[in-house]
């Protein structure tokens, strides 16, 4: 590294992150997301008619949330004034909201509140805010990577605009990447960066589609790789490897991403797809979430979507859970991928659980009916004298174990709940329960 390298470098590390750096400073500036901001968007169009509405920006980092809201609350039309959920409480709120009074009565100007992770805001704070919002003295704008309909107020979230960002595309980021490598200013030009094919595939595939993450990576292979005989630092694949040994995963154990990994896994069981089933698994546990939470899901599945179809889906679940508590990951990850295939691949039927579902509702409608008689147990000779017991065939004093009785109380005697389908051993099912009873209990 020569002294001009050198200094170059401590030049740039000097003044923050090369995310940090990059930010763009004008709203043309900004890459990505034309669905929201572009030429015909709402928010162009609020922006070019002085009509600035509050909204709520939602999606994974990194995807631009944080600029956006910036870059659009910094103009001459308002005044701009920013928080952050994770630093700010009551009194910091309170403070925002009277300057923003103040500078409507004053000089009828309207002020634009960014509040950033905004969902890291409790319900009273949030009620403080609402009011401003409703009354326009402020036009809020908040990010968050949450799920706002968990986690902001319903109130609030009826008088803003909700805008959902998806991760940036890969022309974006590639478009991202190259802007930082060519700019000798705020971005990694000084160095005489030149990043490989392979190079930038990989990075972008690290990313995840997060800026910040594909930006800081760039600039630590950059920082640390050697200049050749040209000065030129290529960036290589092996580099950007050594470069992001330890991933930022978006998931949340709690959040959004939690209960979307785990719907993307059950749909594929239930597709009876066991490649996608694997995968998800894999991402579900590469992730870090709890092997105990999913062999729990799993347990689930197995009685929700194969029941009597296959009745050991159940049994291999739970072995599948006992083996995990047992074992632990990384190991009791092979036993997990073992019920995921078995259930993927076993036939389908939702019979048990449509059929549990109808019967509790019908319960709770009829709570009030009683026991036929000739199912309750005569334990004494009262009991006898008032009919218990009365009528009642045993079973095993029939041939084949089988006597017909009337066991639903008057008012649901005609019901029907469980519909076994012609999957599996339900098709077995079926033809045993016409033999027995006849279309009196099974007809589909």
């Amino acid at each position: 590294m020569t002294l001009f390298d050198f200094n170059a470098a401590n030049e740039l590390l000097t003044h923050g992150p090369l995310a940090h750096r990059m930010r763009p400073i004008k709203l043309n500036d900004f890459i990505g997301h034309s669905e929201i901001i572009g030429d015909n968007s709402i928010i162009k169009n609020a922006l070019d008619n002085n009509q600035l509405f509050s909204m709520i920006f939602w999606g994974p980092p990194g995807s631009g949330k944080t600029t956006l809201a910036k870059l659009i609350g910094k103009t001459d039309s308002y005044i701009f004034t920013e928080m952050s959920a994770v630093v700010s409480g009551v009194s910091d709120i309170k403070k925002q909201l009277t300057n923003a009074q103040k500078s409507l009565s004053m000089y009828s100007k309207r002020s634009v509140l960014f509040i950033d992770e905004i969902h890291r805001f409790n319900k009273a704070q949030q009620d403080v805010i609402l009011p401003y919002v409703e009354n326009g003295t402020i036009i809020l704008l908040g990010a968050t990577t949450e799920n706002p309909s968990f986690e902001i107020i319903s109130p609030l979230m009826s008088r803003c605009k909700l805008f959902v960002f998806n991760h940036l595309k890969i022309e974006d980021l590639k478009l991202i990447v190259n802007n930082a490598i060519n700019d000798n200013d705020k971005g990694i030009g000084a160095l005489n960066v030149k990043i490989n094919a392979d190079a930038l595939e990989i990075l972008i595939s690290i990313s995840g589609g997060d800026a910040r993450i594909l930006l800081n990576t760039l600039e630590i292979a950059a920082l640390y790789s050697k200049p050749n005989k040209q000065s030129k630092r290529v960036i290589t694949k092996s580099i950007i490897e050594n470069a992001s040994q330890f991933p930022s995963y978006n998931y949340d154990k709690t959040g959004d991403y939690h209960y979307n990994y785990i719907s993307a896994l059950i749909k594929s069981i239930r597709g009876s797809d066991p490649n996608a089933s694997l995968y998800w698994l894999a991402r579900i546990l590469d992730s870090g979430e709890d092997p105990v939470f999913v062999s729990r899901r799993l347990v689930i599945l197995a009685s929700e979507d194969i029941g009597m179809a296959d009745p050991n889906a159940l049994l291999l679940a739970i072995a599948g859970q006992q083996a995990v508590s047992l074992i632990g990951m990384p190991e009791c990850r092979i036993n997990l991928s073992q019920v995921v295939v078995y259930l993927s691949t076993a036939p389908k039927s939702n019979s048990v659980y449509t059929a549990i579902n109808k019967a509790m509702l019908d319960a709770k409608n009829t709570f009030k009916e009683e026991v036929p008689l000739h199912l309750r147990n005569p334990v004494t000779d009262a009991m006898k004298e008032l009919g218990y017991g009365k009528g009642y065939k045993y079973a095993h004093d029939y041939p084949g174990n089988f006597a017909q009785m009337d066991n639903l109380p008057d008012k649901v005697k005609d019901k029907k709940y469980y519909f076994p389908t012609n999957n599996g051993f339900e098709a077995k099912l079926i033809e045993r329960l016409k033999k027995l009873w006849g279309d009196r209990y099974i007809n589909n």
